[in-house]
């Protein structure tokens, strides 16, 4: 079955995610999970902006909150210190690039598109971790990535138990899309939210069923890169998680996954070009 095209509005310009596009993980923080993906100077954060750009990712993720399990929580004040500055960094250098805020504080995430630059917002809480965030994204008219997470980042993976996990998830979203749409947001991206208040096994299941996502009429993103479904399941780390992640990507991929969230760019391209290389010919046959 073909994929229809489906559009995402990034500064008046049409991003066809008929073919998927690559996101990549520009995190100002000193405790991710992932030691290679934290960018604390300026000269780091300008250099990987460009590396990832030159390595073809499509829009760039910048974040200064750590929602890893146990993560410490840090101020707005502190958040907003990390992260606009980044974001000035980065559009100043490149332009034309599609820069996104990984933020679920209203006031930050309005200050990056407002006076940063930045052109999309990646919630990890769907509007729950702040109640102003809903009335933001509908004032910007930009793209939302709304996440599924069940709790929080310090309690979000004490037991986490669903019914039905996709179904759940589905419903979840299904309220959280109504709102969105009923303000006139147009742009709306999901997230099932790997490893946030999931089991390893939850995660796989997710997976597996990715597809059934579609039933949202609305695009999926995946972030499965490096994460511990990855390298727990394997007896091994987040650094050397890789081959992992590009096995799980292909997966997702050839369930209709519209958008990667990585931390290796060039990877996660030739990933797609692959996989759209065999959807290719699946469809010719």
């Amino acid at each position: 079955m073909q994929k229809k095209p489906r559009y995402i509005n990034v500064k008046g310009k049409l991003i066809d995610l008929s073919i998927p596009k690559v996101m990549g993980i520009i995190n100002i923080t000193p405790d991710s999970f992932y030691r290679s993906s934290r960018f604390i100077t300026e000269k780091d954060i300008v250099k990987a902006a460009v590396e990832m750009i030159a390595e073809g990712a499509d829009i760039l993720d910048v974040g200064g909150y750590s929602t890893r399990p146990g993560a410490v929580d840090i101020t707005p004040d502190e958040e907003e210190r990390r992260v606009l500055k980044a974001i000035k960094l980065i559009c100043r250098e490149l332009p034309e690039a599609v820069v996104s805020v990984d933020t679920f504080r209203a006031e930050i995430a309005s200050e990056a598109i407002s006076e940063c630059g930045a052109c999309m917002i990646n919630d990890i809480s769907a509007g729950e971790g702040d109640s102003k965030m809903f009335s933001v994204v509908e004032k910007l008219n930009v793209p939302y990535i709304m996440m599924h997470m069940s709790g929080n980042p310090g309690t979000m993976q004490d037991n986490p138990v669903y019914d039905d996990v996709v179904a759940d998830i589905l419903r979840w979203f299904g309220d959280r899309t109504f709102s969105l749409q009923s303000a006139g947001v147009k742009d709306i991206i999901i997230d099932p939210g790997f490893g946030f208040g999931k089991t390893v096994n939850h995660n796989f299941e997710i997976l597996r069923r990715l597809g059934d996502f579609s039933i949202a009429g609305l695009p999926v993103m995946v972030g499965i890169s490096r994460k511990s479904m990855i390298w727990k399941t394997l007896g091994i780390t987040a650094d050397e998680a890789l081959n992992g992640t590009s096995v799980l990507n292909a997966v997702a991929l050839m369930n209709w996954a519209d958008i990667l969230r990585v931390h290796d760019v060039r990877e996660a391209v030739q990933t797609i070009r692959l996989i759209e290389k065999v959807k290719e010919q699946v469809l010719q046959n």
